[in-house]
């Protein structure tokens, strides 16, 4: 039985939240109060699955350039606004997008592909049923309208599934998106250095802090929404991330 007296902790807090994690081929762990939550970056992952569907067709290419003037500037995670070369392929701007959850690069592939275009893809072809995109990153103007953008617990583990659905060779290009993801702040930050191979996007907006992510052998991700004090969650991702330690 797994080690969770931090499930008894959280559940203290008076947040939502969504926990889930699976070892090899063992039962899930599947524990929460909630089912939607803000989406924060964690919508960069099916956007980025997006963009793999699209390309297995041909209507877009990671080789293709992109010019990073495209899109007005924004700032917050990542930062790409200050680079001198304003012209990259779109494979470093789905990897900037990724390992550094850069606001910029994501709205850039969200141009390219077109905001209804992916809530289309979401829902009839990719079997996500809450995930919704409504407005780009750090578009404070639509965030005053109401506008955000969602995901759900049950669409978390739809991610699982559809990594596990690439082809080895989109394998070989979107894992290292993941693996080199620069925030060790939540599930990572007590786990030791260099010793576990996570493939895991992060997400925080204030009162909003998600972790998402797999191992060869684990499956986890801990979402959560509503915190006053977000330093109150921290020993909370690092307890949950010591369970990708499990042999």
């Amino acid at each position: 039985m797994y080690h969770t007296p931090f499930l008894e902790e959280i559940n203290t807090l008076n947040i939502q939240f969504s926990f889930y994690f699976r070892h090899g081929n063992t039962a899930p762990l599947h524990a929460g109060n909630a089912q939607r939550f803000p989406a924060a970056s964690i919508i960069k992952i099916p956007i980025l699955l997006a963009w793999v569907l699209l390309e297995r067709r041909g209507e877009v290419n990671q080789r293709e350039i992109c010019c990073l003037d495209d899109e007005p500037e924004v700032h917050g995670a990542g930062f790409s606004w200050l680079l001198h070369a304003r012209r990259l392929p779109y494979h470093d701007i789905l990897l900037l997008m990724m390992a550094l959850s850069d606001n910029l690069c994501t709205n850039l592939i969200i141009r390219r592909i077109g905001l209804e275009r992916l809530n289309s893809l979401f829902r009839q072809e990719m079997g996500l049923t809450a995930t919704e995109i409504q407005r780009k990153l750090m578009d404070f103007e639509a965030r005053q309208k109401g506008l955000d953008n969602w995901i759900s617990a049950q669409d978390c583990i739809r991610f699982f599934e559809l990594f596990d659905a690439l082809t080895p060779a989109e394998k070989a290009w979107v894992e290292p998106m993941l693996l080199v993801n620069q925030d060790d702040l939540l599930l990572k930050r007590d786990l030791p250095r260099d010793e576990v191979d996570f493939y895991h996007k992060t997400g925080s907006i204030p009162g909003v802090l998600h972790d998402w992510g797999y191992t060869r052998t684990c499956r986890i991700f801990l979402l959560t929404s509503g915190a006053r004090d977000e330093t109150a969650l921290y020993p909370i991702f690092a307890q949950a991330g010591k369970l990708l330690l499990e042999k």
